[in-house]
């Protein structure tokens, strides 16, 4: 028995060192909000994964989020041009150059995940939203690499 809680107690200090800090998870929910304003990730990550979970309960038609990284300078006109890309494509333009990463789709009780390289990316102005219409003005946050 001593044995077990040690162990239990040692795992629990190696918890954090263990931690993938090259895995990133964000939730959105039915009031349009993400619960981070922030992301950040070492620049010793050759790519991250962003794993989005949306802990709300309305349906993808009616509150669908889903998490896009584009250049803070595009980001506007990216959500903007997604409006017409329509629902089929995540409301975001087909290969747009300026869209660098975004998970699908989602509705509430779903979760989506993206994983991609951050070469170059290091040191830019980057933001990442939701291109639901509607929602990129209230749902977004910096990135940061490095």
């Amino acid at each position: 028995m001593k044995k077990a809680i040690t162990l239990l107690f040692l795992t629990t200090l190696a918890g954090p060192v263990l931690a993938d800090e090259c895995a990133l998870v964000i939730e959105g929910n039915d009031a349009m909000q993400f619960n981070l304003k922030e992301m950040t990730v070492p620049a010793t990550c050759k790519e991250v994964t962003v794993t989005l979970n949306h802990t709300g309960k309305l349906p993808v038609t009616g509150m669908g989020h889903n998490w896009v990284l584009s250049p803070t300078a595009d980001y506007q006109a990216v959500a903007t041009a997604g409006m017409s890309a329509g629902a089929e494509n995540d409301y975001l333009p087909k290969d747009d150059p300026r869209v660098l990463a975004h998970t699908k789709l989602i509705g509430g009780g779903e979760s989506s995940s993206v994983t991609f390289k951050t070469e170059g990316l290091a040191g830019k102005d980057l933001t990442f939203f939701c291109s639901f219409p509607g929602h990129f003005a209230m749902m977004k946050g910096t990135f940061k690499v490095g």
